[in-house]
C-alpha cells in the first residue's frame, strides 16, 4: 500500500515538474506588443515612401532579433499635409490609442505643435525629416530629431559662395516658419565670408504662377545673379519652371538649392529639364552594398504595395525614417521590463478639453533616456545623437545636368570647407581659386564660372555721381550745355575711370550725373555726395573722393588710384649764407677738428721717421717742432720745401697727400656752392612749428582737412579756407603776418598739382597725416568693387596711368618732382671722409711700428745688457740719446761726406752739422764712427769729502766693430 502511494506521489511530482517547465517556457516566449504612432502625409507619395521604409525597418529588425520580447505595433494617421491635421492625428494617437512614441510628423511646422503634446503626455516625438533650426529652441526632453539641422548646411552653402568669389547673393525662400527658420543663420554664415545680401525674396507656399512670375521679374531688374533657393520640392518645381520660361536659367545665372530640394532631386525627374545647371546641397549617404541591396528590395516592396504610384525614388529622409524605426525598436527592447501604462491626470488640474484629459505615460522618461544613448551603424550612415539630435554629417554638392545630378564636391564638418573628394589630405583653407570642385556645367550649358552679377536687362545705365566744384578742375571738371541739356565731364579722375572700364572684361553702361543744384552750383560736400550712393540716388561716385573710415561705414570703396597722405605746402626762400665766417661752413666742426688733429699727427710721424737721417728735421727742440708742423700744414697747399729721405716717410706722405687732395677739393667745391648756387629751403619744415608760432594755416573749402587740423590743436581763428589755386598762391605770398597763411595743408594729389604750377615759389613737406588716397565709390558689398579694384591695380602697374598723370597734373610742370626734393645740410661732415682718415692713420701707425721694431732690434744690446749696475730708466735714457743722434751709417750722411772729400773739405768739417745756423746737439759724440753706440756712465762723486785720484767709469756698455777693437788706448781715452 505504501509502495503504491509512493509511486502515485512520484508520478504527481513528475507531472508537476513538467507543468512548471512548460509554464516557464510559455512565459519566456510571451510577446509584448507596444503601440507606436506614425504621423505622415499619406496624400503625398513621399508620405507613403516614409511609411514603407518604417515598416521594412521593423520587419528587418525583428527578423534579425527574433528572440526580442517587444514588438512595435504601428498606428498610422494621416496629417493631411497641414499643422492642424498633424496635431489632431497626434492627439488621437496619444489619447485614444495610448501610443508610447510617435514617428513623425514630416514638416518642421507640424513638429513644433506635436512636440508640445508629447511633452505634456511624456511621449517621445521622433522626427526624421524636420530640419528647421527653430525647433532647437523648444528644449523638450521628449523631442528627438533624427534629421540634419539646417543650421549645418548653411556652412556648406557659404563655402560654395566663397569658393567662387561671389560677393552678393539673394535668398529665395518660402514664406512660412520652415523658410524663415534657416534664413537668419544663412545670412550670418554668408556675412562671415564677406558676402552681402541686398534683397530677400519671399514666396508664399500657396503663391500662384503669376505671383511667382512677378517676384522673378523683380529679381531680373537687379544686378545680383546668384540665388539660393530654400523651399519644399512642390513649390520649387513651379519656381524653376517659371524661371526657365522667363530666361533666368540661361548663361550668367547661378542657382543654389538647400537639401530640402537636393535630397529630392531623384523624385523630381519630371521637372529636371527646367533645373539644368543648378548646384544642390544634399545629405551625403555612403553608398554601401547594404544600401544598394535595400534600395532594390524597397523598390519591389513599394511597387507591390502601391502599384498606381510611379516614379517615386528613395531619398535621404526615407533612409532616416528607416534608421528611426530601428532606433525606436532597440530602445523599447532595452526598457521592456518597465510597465507600459498611462496614468490619469489629477481631475483638479484639467478641464474638459481634449488637450487636458489625455493620460501621462510612465514609460516616457525611461524610453527617452534609452533613445538618447543609442548608437549603431544605420542605413544612412553612423547613427549617433548629441542632445537628442543627429550628429552633423557630410554634405554632398551636386550639379544637375541631363537627366540627373552629378557629384562635384563635398563639404565636411571636420574642417568646414569645400573639397573635391572626401578623405583629402590637403590641409588648407577655402580657396578662391575656383578649382576646389569638379567640372560644373552652369545654366545655359556654360563652362565658364558666372561672375555673379549683370547690368539689369531693362536698358538702364549706372547713374554715376560726379562732384561740382570751383578749384582744382584738373581732377574733375563739369561743363554744362543748356541748349542741348547735356554735360561734359573731364579730368584726371574721369580719364582713370574710363581707362579702368576698358580693362574690365565686360561692358558697363553708365552716365555721369553732376551733384549740383538747379543753378549749377555744388549741392553739398563730398560727404553729402558719398551719402547719395547709400541713399540709392547714385549707383556710384567717380571723382577726387578720398577713402575715409567714416564713409566706408555705409559705402564701399575700390582700391586707391592716387598717392595717399596729407601734405603741407610752404614757401621756399634763398638761404645762401652771407656771414663773414662763411668759409667755415663747408665743413662741419667734427671734420675741422679731425683734419687739424691729423695734420699734427702726420707732422709727428714724419719727424720720428726723418729725425736720425735728415738734417732738415734736426736742430734745437723749437726748431724741430716748428719744422714738423710747417712741413705738415704746408702739404695743404703742396708747398713743403723739406725733403723726406726715408722710404717709410715717403709711404706715409703719398697716402696723406691723397687725403689732403680729396679734402681740399671737396672744401673748394662746397664753398663755391655756398657762395654762388641758390639755396632754396622751406620756410617751415614741421607742422608743430606752425602751432608754436601761431601762424595762419590754409585748407580747401568743405574739406575734411579742417577736422584734422582742429584735432591737431589749431584754433579755428588760425584756419582759413580757399577754393582755387590762385587764392592759395596769393595767401601764401602774403604770409601769415600780413593776413595770409604760412602753409596750406591738403591731400597729396592736389598739392602735387599746385606745386607743379608754382614750383619756383613753393615746396611740399610731408606727408603729415595718413590717408588712403582717391577711390571710386559703390554701394557696400557691390560686386563691381573687386573687379574695378583689380582693374585699378592693373592700370597703376602700367604706363597708361603715367600718361594720364602727365596730361592733367604734370602738363605745366617744368620743375623737378617736389616729392624727390630733400633739404640736407650744405656742410660736409666726417661721415663722408672717415674712410680716408682711417687709411692715413693706419698707414702712419704701421710705419711707426716698422721703424720702432727696426730701431729696437738694431740696438737691443742696450736693453739686454747683463750689467746689473744699469737701471731700466738709464737704459731707456740711453736709447733716447741714441735716437737723438745722427745715424751716420745712413746713405744720406755717407753721400754727404763723400761729396765733401771730393771737394777737399777738412776732416773736422765733415763732422759738423750741415745746418750751420744751429749748434750741434749736446748729446752728440765728439768722434762719430761706424760704431752702433757707446755710452759711459757718469763719474762717481767721492763720499765724505774723500777725493779720487782719477776718474773711473762706473760701467761701460760697448759694442765695437773690428776697427774699434784695434784702436789705440789714446783713442779710447778720448771717447771718455
Amino acid at each position: 500500500m505504501s509502495s503504491m502511494e509512493n509511486q502515485k506521489r512520484s508520478i504527481l511530482l513528475l507531472f508537476s515538474w513538467i507543468f512548471m517547465v512548460a509554464a516557464m517556457a510559455a512565459a519566456s516566449t510571451t510577446i509584448i506588443p507596444v503601440n507606436v504612432g506614425v504621423v505622415v502625409d499619406l496624400d503625398e507619395p513621399r508620405g507613403k515612401m516614409y511609411l514603407s521604409c518604417i515598416e521594412m525597418a521593423l520587419s528587418d529588425f525583428y527578423a534579425i532579433h527574433a528572440d526580442y520580447k517587444t514588438r512595435l505595433v504601428l498606428n498610422t494617421r494621416n496629417s493631411n499635409g497641414d499643422v492642424v491635421g498633424a496635431a489632431a492625428a497626434a492627439l488621437h494617437l496619444i489619447k485614444n490609442v495610448e501610443v508610447k512614441a510617435i514617428l513623425g510628423p514630416v514638416s518642421s511646422m507640424q513638429a513644433s505643435f506635436v512636440v508640445n503634446l508629447g511633452e505634456q503626455a511624456h511621449v517621445p516625438i521622433i522626427s526624421f525629416s524636420a530640419t528647421s533650426p527653430s525647433l532647437t529652441s523648444l528644449r523638450s526632453s521628449y523631442f528627438f530629431r533624427f534629421a540634419q539641422n539646417d543650421l549645418n548646411q548653411v556652412k556648406a552653402i557659404s563655402g560654395i559662395v566663397q569658393n567662387f568669389g561671389w560677393r552678393r547673393v539673394v535668398p529665395i525662400y518660402v514664406d512660412n516658419m520652415y523658410g524663415e527658420g534657416v534664413i537668419p543663420f544663412l545670412i550670418d554664415a554668408l556675412q562671415e565670408v564677406d558676402v552681402h545680401i541686398p534683397y530677400r525674396s519671399l514666396i508664399h507656399e500657396l503663391a500662384t504662377d503669376d505671383q511667382i512670375e512677378k517676384e522673378l521679374y523683380k529679381l531680373m531688374t537687379m544686378q545680383t545673379r546668384v540665388f539660393i533657393v530654400h523651399m519644399m520640392p512642390n513649390l520649387s518645381s513651379r519656381l524653376f519652371a517659371k524661371a526657365k520660361e522667363m530666361g533666368m536659367m540661361s548663361e550668367g545665372f547661378v542657382w543654389i538649392t538647400t537639401n530640402s530640394i537636393g535630397n529630392n532631386l531623384k523624385s523630381m525627374a519630371s521637372v529636371l529639364d527646367s533645373m539644368q545647371g543648378l548646384l544642390g546641397v544634399e545629405t551625403y549617404i555612403p553608398r554601401t552594398l547594404k544600401l544598394r541591396q535595400f534600395i532594390s528590395r524597397w523598390k519591389r516592396q513599394f511597387q507591390q504595395d502601391n502599384p498606381k504610384i510611379i516614379g517615386v525614388e528613395l531619398d535621404a529622409f526615407g533612409l532616416r525614417a528607416y534608421d528611426a524605426a530601428f532606433a525606436v525598436a532597440m530602445a523599447f527592447e532595452k526598457v521592456a521590463n518597465a510597465g507600459f501604462k498611462f496614468q490619469k491626470r489629477n481631475a483638479s488640474s484639467f478641464n474638459s478639453t481634449d488637450l487636458d484629459t489625455f493620460e501621462v505615460s510612465h514609460y516616457g522618461s525611461k524610453l527617452s533616456h534609452a533613445l538618447s544613448i543609442i548608437n549603431f551603424k544605420g542605413m544612412a550612415g553612423d547613427f549617433n545623437l548629441v542632445d537628442r539630435q543627429l550628429q552633423v554629417s557630410t554634405f554632398e554638392i551636386v550639379n544637375v545636368n541631363g537627366y540627373g545630378a552629378r557629384t562635384v564636391g563635398y563639404w565636411t564638418p571636420e574642417n568646414g570647407r569645400v573639397v573635391k573628394r572626401l578623405n583629402s589630405t590637403r590641409n588648407r583653407t577655402i580657396s578662391t581659386s575656383k578649382c576646389d570642385l569638379g567640372p560644373i556645367i552652369w545654366p545655359g550649358e556654360s563652362l565658364s564660372v558666372p561672375k555673379g552679377w549683370e547690368i539689369p536687362t531693362n536698358g538702364t545705365k549706372l547713374r554715376i555721381g560726379v562732384p561740382v566744384k570751383e578749384g582744382f578742375l584738373e581732377f574733375v571738371k563739369v561743363t554744362s550745355f543748356p541748349s542741348t541739356n547735356t554735360v561734359d565731364v573731364t579730368g584726371f579722375s574721369i580719364d582713370v575711370f574710363k581707362a579702368v572700364l576698358e580693362i574690365l572684361p565686360y561692358a558697363l553702361p553708365y552716365e555721369f550725373v553732376p551733384f549740383a543744384m538747379a543753378n549749377g552750383s555744388s549741392a553739398g560736400t563730398y560727404n553729402d555726395l558719398v551719402y547719395q550712393v547709400y541713399a540709392g540716388k547714385f549707383d556710384a561716385v567717380v571723382g577726387d573722393t578720398t577713402i575715409r573710415a567714416n564713409r566706408s561705414l555705409y559705402v564701399g570703396f575700390t582700391m586707391p588710384y592716387t598717392e595717399s597722405g596729407v601734405v603741407m605746402v610752404v614757401p621756399i626762400q634763398d638761404k645762401r649764407t652771407k656771414s663773414a665766417w662763411v668759409f667755415l661752413k663747408p665743413l662741419t666742426w667734427d671734420l675741422w677738428m679731425t683734419t687739424l688733429c691729423f695734420f699734427i699727427f702726420i707732422g709727428f710721424v714724419i719727424w720720428v721717421l726723418e729725425h736720425r737721417i735728415n738734417d732738415d728735421f734736426r736742430g734745437s727742440p723749437s726748431h724741430q717742432v716748428g719744422t714738423s708742423f710747417w712741413f705738415s700744414f704746408s702739404t695743404m697747399v703742396f708747398s713743403q720745401r723739406e725733403k723726406v729721405v726715408s722710404n717709410l716717410a715717403r709711404f706715409v706722405m703719398i697716402i696723406w697727400i691723397f687725403v689732403v687732395l680729396i679734402v681740399t677739393q671737396s672744401y673748394t667745391a662746397s664753398l663755391a656752392s655756398l657762395l654762388t648756387v641758390q639755396q632754396l629751403q622751406p620756410t617751415v619744415t614741421d607742422i608743430d612749428d606752425l602751432l608754436r608760432n601761431r601762424d595762419n594755416v590754409g585748407y580747401m573749402t568743405s574739406s575734411y582737412i579742417y577736422g584734422l587740423l582742429i584735432q591737431k590743436g589749431f584754433r579755428d581763428s588760425r584756419l582759413k579756407d580757399y577754393g582755387t589755386m590762385e587764392e592759395i598762391d596769393e595767401a601764401l605770398s602774403k604770409g601769415s603776418a600780413n593776413g595770409g597763411i604760412a602753409a596750406i595743408v591738403h591731400e597729396t594729389p592736389y598739392m602735387k598739382l599746385f606745386v607743379a604750377k608754382y614750383c619756383s615759389k613753393y615746396t611740399m613737406i610731408g606727408p603729415i597725416f595718413k590717408t588712403d588716397g582717391f577711390g571710386f565709390v559703390f554701394p557696400k558689398g557691390s560686386p563691381l568693387i573687386p573687379d574695378v579694384s583689380q582693374a585699378i591695380l592693373n592700370l597703376t602697374e602700367g604706363e597708361k596711368i603715367m600718361n594720364i598723370e602727365d596730361k592733367w597734373i604734370n602738363a605745366e610742370n617744368n620743375c623737378k618732382d617736389p616729392s624727390t626734393e630733400k633739404f640736407y645740410s650744405s656742410s660736409l661732415g666726417l661721415e663722408s671722409f672717415w674712410g680716408l682718415f682711417l687709411i692715413a692713420g693706419v698707414a702712419s701707425i704701421f710705419a711707426l711700428l716698422i721703424f720702432a721694431t727696426s730701431f729696437l732690434h738694431k740696438h737691443k744690446q742696450v736693453l739686454m745688457s747683463s750689467d746689473s749696475r744699469a737701471s731700466k730708466w738709464k737704459r731707456i735714457r740711453t736709447m733716447f740719446k741714441i735716437f737723438n743722434e745722427k745715424e751716420l751709417s745712413s746713405h744720406t750722411f755717407k753721400s754727404s761726406r763723400h761729396e765733401a772729400r771730393i771737394a777737399g773739405a777738412p776732416d773736422h768739417e765733415l763732422n759738423a752739422s750741415p745746418n750751420n745756423n744751429w749748434p750741434e746737439s749736446p748729446f752728440s759724440y765728439t768722434n762719430q764712427t761706424d760704431a752702433t753706440s757707446v755710452f759711459y756712465g757718469e763719474q762717481e762723486t767721492p763720499s765724505h769729502g774723500q777725493a779720487s785720484p782719477e776718474i773711473v767709469p762706473t760701467f761701460e756698455l760697448a759694442t765695437f766693430t773690428n776697427q774699434e777693437m784695434h784702436a789705440t788706448p789714446e783713442t779710447a781715452q778720448e771717447r771718455v
